[in-house]
């Protein structure tokens, strides 16, 4: 049946439950793969024990019959996500040596579902960058080439370790979580589907928090089919999360019908921006045909303060990862500096922090203190919670007036190169987040499908966002784009 590792998490469950091959052969196709990966610099954090014991522990229930969808499934797992007794870093050295002594509730619902860990994936250090350029462990590289140049591109960030891997093969699918776009921007730059659920479908215990109000996990997979039954088994209630909706979670992978007739999609004016490369403009013009041909209304929206939504969420997320780092202190776990002779507790907070966060996390957490202090907290901070609520208002006047869901590009380029966004302006790496960062802040679904190529054969995306709730209505216009773009290139083998 071909290289195993290749199969999507769909023809990967109907294989097992004829008895084509088991659980154990699938893991040890991946297990191999990311063996001879290395260059990629994906998986961080290896875990092929319990990959082999999760895997004959799912043939047992697949032999006696009891095989939930996932059963068997080989994923990787963002290093963001606490998995008990495997280090869990979230990419940063000041979580050096921790081990978490508990599960979070997203993976716990995997294993419980049978799906097998191959181990963590990297990522940008507490999810804060769009290229996995922060990383602890080292930048995570893109399988993509363009053309015949061999200059190493971004995966894209913060989950760039989980699209690398998924796009290369070496997992069935991977989680990721999405703050400002951390699923969908990298699923776009390496050809795979990435999915950000509402804010509260899946639980955020667990998971390592950057900005808590932002935060949300879920599926990175080869295709919308597999994002529908992955979410299924991580989608649902936790009172462990506050913020977690005591909500059924549908048949999602039921509702995939591709029938799309009638719906009606808008196309925002304002995400026309200036600058916008040609290739991105046409597949989005693309995209717009092929869902009108699928039979949906196309129809022209407005949504007014979209300008303003990445200045809003450059205050807010900072604001609140200042607030969550603030716990790593060198005290309990994790790591702590070396101390001269008379250090004190002031002496260790500081040079544990110096040394132990990167540049990009001391940037945002030191843009996020000041607009919480005193002086600038009601020019910043609670301006820009004023601005997140009229974001929110005008995807909720757009729906009330009958549009389904609203298309638009996923990134505002095809990957680039590792080290081409200077260090020396982090406002342009901020930029690669403007098409996603207003789903974030409004707290809705979006999705990134894989629509078409550039002139240098990379990968491009197009994004999809829905009504609060309705991942089910958004995964099956998904699915009808998906259908239409018929994108199946995989990058060719270099590693």
């Amino acid at each position: 049946m071909g290289d195993l590792n290749a199969l999507t998490i769909a023809e990967a469950r109907d294989g097992l439950r004829s008895g084509a091959f088991t659980a154990g052969d699938l893991t040890e196709a991946c297990l191999t793969a990311i063996e001879g990966a290395g260059a990629l610099n994906a998986f961080v954090h290896h875990t092929p024990e319990i990959a082999r014991a999760q895997a004959a522990k799912a043939d047992q229930r697949l032999s006696a019959g009891e095989a939930p969808a996932l059963c068997g499934i080989p994923l990787g797992i963002k290093d963001l996500f606490c998995t008990k007794g495997v280090p869990g870093q979230a990419g940063s050295r000041i979580l050096e040596g921790f081990k978490p002594g508990y599960e979070s509730t997203v993976t716990r619902q995997l294993w419980a579902s049978g799906a097998v860990m191959l181990g963590k994936l990297n990522m940008d250090e507490f999810a804060m960058g769009s290229s996995n350029e922060t990383s602890t462990y080292g930048n995570a590289i893109n399988p993509w080439r363009r053309g015949n140049d061999d200059t190493a591109l971004t995966p894209g960030g913060s989950s760039g370790g989980s699209a690398a891997a998924v796009a290369a093969d070496l997992c069935l699918a991977a989680t990721g979580t999405d703050t400002g776009g951390s699923i969908r921007q990298p699923a776009a730059f390496v050809g795979i589907t990435g999915l950000k659920p509402t804010y509260g479908r899946c639980s955020r215990w667990g998971i390592i928090a950057f900005a808590s109000s932002l935060d949300q996990a879920g599926p990175m997979t080869k295709s919308v089919r597999d994002a529908a039954i992955m979410l299924q088994e991580m989608a649902g209630h936790d009172p462990a999360d506050s913020t977690s909706a005591d909500l059924p979670v549908p048949d999602f992978e039921a509702l995939l019908t591709g029938d799309i007739k009638g719906k009606t999609i808008g196309i925002p004016k304002e995400y026309r921006m200036e600058g916008m490369p040609d290739e991105i403009e046409a597949l989005w013009a693309e995209g717009r045909k092929m869902l009108e041909d699928a039979g949906a209304r196309m129809v022209d929206i407005s949504l007014p303060h979209t300008k303003y939504a990445l200045p809003a969420y450059y205050v807010v997320a900072p604001a609140e990862a200042s607030s969550n780092l603030a716990r790593y202190d060198g005290v309990r776990y994790g790591y702590r500096a070396k101390l001269a002779q008379g250090d004190g507790v002031t002496e260790m907070y500081e040079k544990t922090r110096a040394e132990g966060f990167g540049a990009e996390v001391k940037r945002r957490v030191m843009i996020g203190t000041y607009v919480l202090s005193a002086g600038f907290y009601d020019a910043y901070y609670n301006r820009a919670r004023k601005v997140r609520a009229l974001i929110k208002r005008d995807f909720e006047e757009v729906f009330a007036q009958g549009v389904d869901a609203i298309l638009t590009p996923a990134t505002p380029s095809a990957a680039f190169g590792l080290g081409e966004m200077s260090e020396a302006d982090p406002v342009a790496m901020y930029l690669n987040d403007i098409f996603t960062v207003t789903v974030n802040l409004a707290g809705l679904p979006g999705i990134a499908v894989p629509a078409g190529v550039d002139r240098q054969g990379l990968p491009l995306g197009l994004q999809l966002i829905g009504r609060p709730w309705e991942e089910g209505d958004l995964l099956n216009t998904a699915y009808a784009l998906e259908q239409a773009a018929g994108f199946v290139a995989k990058p060719a083998k270099w590693w």
